[in-house]
């Protein structure tokens, strides 16, 4: 359960070097203990310790690998994070509450080369043509979103009944092989299944950022309709949590590709 954070001591948290650069490195991918070590150049007991301290502060989860389960993945949660640093300025000054920037316009979208983004999962069946299709759909069409698995299975029924509870019809929506975009280029590819990763390929002049979200497959959640039902709920809210952010950053990079 994660406690009750003032401004202050948010900013505590945000001024250590270490704290800051572990945020930063899983704000552009989830990772495992091993792989921040490497990252910040720290000893494993260190980035534990502040590993802790932020997840104590509700900004960082852990999950563990659906690959290895002696592995474990940390994830930042990006909407805590936007509400404290909201907080802060509201607490200075009304004035200086962060505002959240609306998708671009028709005109502006028309006028610069959409960014592209690729899902992978194992089936392509549930997580990855769900945020396929919620990243279309926040981005009101100004990214290029596609999504594909390295065994594809029939997209799942739950997943077209949360998204069409959502608005959105991914009903026709077909699986496809990852074989599929092996000669595409994409400014991301994000992988929601911790197996893909492993065996993730090599994409033409290179993405980008690879990034990695680790996320359970619904599909093996629950042993009822009800159940498995719950569980493709909260992956659309967590990829809900999620989109919102990748739209921001790949907007950012787009005006400043158009401005150069």
């Amino acid at each position: 359960m994660a406690t009750d954070v003032s401004p202050p001591q948010f900013l505590q948290l945000l001024a250590d070097e270490q704290r800051w650069r572990l945020l930063h490195e899983l704000a552009r991918s989830d990772r495992k203990v091993s792989e921040l070590t490497e990252l910040v150049d720290k000893p494993q007991n260190l980035v534990s310790y502040h590993l802790a301290s932020l997840r104590n502060a509700g900004l960082v989860s852990a999950r563990r690998s659906s690959a290895d389960r002696r592995d474990t993945y940390y994830r930042i949660d990006m909407r805590r994070c936007s509400d404290l640093l909201r907080g802060v300025g509201s607490a200075i000054q009304p004035g200086l509450r962060l505002e959240v920037v609306d998708p671009p316009t028709s005109e502006v979208r028309s006028s610069r080369r959409r960014p592209s983004v690729l899902f992978l999962c194992t089936g392509n069946s549930a997580r990855s043509q769900m945020a396929e299709a919620l990243l279309e759909h926040h981005s009101g069409g100004a990214i290029r979103a596609s999504s594909a698995g390295s065994n594809p299975r029939p997209l799942h029924p739950n997943a077209v009944r949360v998204m069409a509870e959502a608005g959105i019809d991914i009903s026709k929506c077909k699986s496809k092989s990852l074989d599929r975009f092996l000669q595409t280029r994409f400014d991301r590819v994000i992988t929601l299944c911790d197996k893909v990763r492993e065996i993730c390929p090599e994409f033409p002049g290179g993405a980008s950022v690879t990034a990695h979200w680790s996320m359970a497959d619904p599909a093996s959640e629950g042993t009822t309709d009800e159940t498995s039902y719950a569980a493709f709920k909260s992956t659309a809210e967590e990829l809900d949590s999620r989109i919102p952010f990748l739209i921001g950053e790949l907007m950012v990079h787009t005006e400043r590709r158009t401005a150069q």
